[in-house]
């Protein structure tokens, strides 16, 4: 009688933990994308740092504080997908990183950069959103839609800085430069 109970149990506990695990997890499919997003966020991470340390060289300091902070959000972001895909079953992992570019010319061409950047990377979150969609993945869905969003400020940021730069010109950049270090 004793072995009829246990078996019986652990038959429910079994189908149990199935439909849970089946609940929670995040198709391969969506999985690989947010994963090859984890890289191409630390990549992006790289690329603001190593704009950080050309600002530095050149003498601009407080645009160099602009974008380590840049830096430290992206990872963030890659902390975050991670963080993500491993509550929703899955696993996350680090990819291949390549290297950045880490020469430019004037302020203005690194700002350019920034908002080419950012533009390239709303278009990839446009993409996971799709497959999120495509998988029916209602919770990514909802997810995802939040660095949609931040994606709307990131180009706007990265777009009014362009502006301001061409706006302003050469004689007021170090004010602006000043003005950018005081970020938070």
């Amino acid at each position: 009688m004793q072995k009829h109970r246990k078996v019986r149990h652990d038959s429910l506990k079994n189908k149990f933990s199935n439909h849970i695990k089946s609940k929670n997890m995040i198709s391969q499919k969506l999985q690989d994308a947010i994963n090859a997003q984890i890289a191409r966020e630390i990549w992006s991470a790289n690329l603001y740092l190593s704009m950080a340390f050309y600002f530095d060289k050149e003498g601009f300091g407080g645009f160099a504080t602009w974008m380590k902070k840049q830096s430290q959000e992206e990872m963030e972001h890659a902390y975050t997908m991670a963080d993500y895909i491993i509550k929703r079953g899955g696993t996350a992992k680090v990819g291949l990183i390549d290297s950045v570019p880490d020469t430019w010319s004037t302020p203005l061409e690194v700002f350019e950069h920034v908002y080419e950047h950012e533009c390239k990377v709303s278009r990839w979150i446009d993409e996971l959103v799709d497959i999120a969609a495509a998988e029916n993945d209602k919770a990514s869905q909802d997810f995802l839609w939040s660095f949609v969003r931040e994606q709307v400020e990131e180009e706007a940021t990265a777009s009014g800085i362009v502006d301001r730069i061409k706006k302003m010109g050469n004689s007021a950049i170090f004010n602006l430069d000043q003005q950018y270090g005081s970020r938070k």
